[in-house]
């Protein structure tokens, strides 16, 4: 049994996934959640609709880095839904990315969005906070 099929028993409904669309967001963004740094995160709605398993309050993930390795693991305690244009600093603070600030985050997140084919100023966004489980 490997690392991640032991940690579905030990979380049970457990998901597995990581973070971003490049092999270096995924392991800069595992790390900053392992050091508590990152507590929040979003997807745009319109692939939080598509996804085969969506996160839910009290669900447990495991953190992948860019190999497939479970970094920790962490679990949901509220999700909202939000317009991109109205997410304030605190939710960017939360979100622990770049240097914390809205214009970092606005930036990244427009461009992430727009790779994706989905970016627009109202867009609703699927904003998650969770809290660190286990740091494996």
């Amino acid at each position: 049994m490997n690392m991640i099929e032991d940690l579905k028993i030990r979380y049970p409904g457990a998901v597995a996934w990581s973070f971003g669309d490049t092999p270096e967001m995924a392991d800069e963004l595992a790390e900053r959640v392992a050091k508590g740094i990152k507590t929040a995160t979003c997807c745009s709605l319109s692939s939080f609709k598509l996804e085969d398993e969506p996160p839910v309050i009290g669900g447990y993930n495991i953190i992948l880095n860019s190999k497939g390795e479970a970094v920790c693991v962490i679990r949901v305690v509220s999700m909202r839904l939000i317009r991109y244009r109205d997410v304030d600093q605190d939710f960017v603070s939360k979100e622990g990315e770049g240097d914390f600030s809205l214009n970092y985050w606005m930036q990244g997140h427009k461009d992430f969005f727009q790779r994706e084919g989905s970016f627009d100023e109202a867009m609703e966004l699927v904003a998650e906070e969770f809290e660190l489980v286990e740091v494996l």
